[in-house]
């Protein structure tokens, strides 16, 4: 995303909704090779947290959250179009970051 829209994405780490035992499970090793894979592939273009551990980085990357949907909306409709996916049955939506000029990649806070 951040690199076909040439756009500077921010992430909240703490806003992704996780499944309930996904971060024990992360912390204790059990991830997919493809978090890592993935990570190979376009980790150089993500700013992580100095404070961040490798399961957080590697909750990130997981392919198993592509079930999930990441899209973009103007800042001021970000609300409105949240509470209207929580109604149509999603509970667990949010906003969870920013789309701003700059280089093309990742920072996550």
């Amino acid at each position: 995303m951040a690199r076909g829209s040439g756009l500077r994405l921010t992430l909240r780490r703490e806003e992704v909704p996780l499944l309930a035992q996904a971060r024990a499970l992360a912390e204790q090793g059990f991830v997919t090779g493809a978090s890592h894979r993935n990570w190979d592939s376009y980790g150089s273009s993500v700013e992580l947290p100095a404070h961040g551990t490798d399961a957080q980085r590697l909750l990130l990357t997981d392919p198993q959250t592509s079930g999930g949907l990441l899209l973009a909306c103007a800042p001021e409709a970000a609300d409105e179009l949240v509470q209207r996916i929580r109604a149509a049955g999603y509970p667990l939506a949010r906003d969870i970051g920013t789309a701003a000029e700059g280089i093309p990649g990742i920072a996550v806070i």
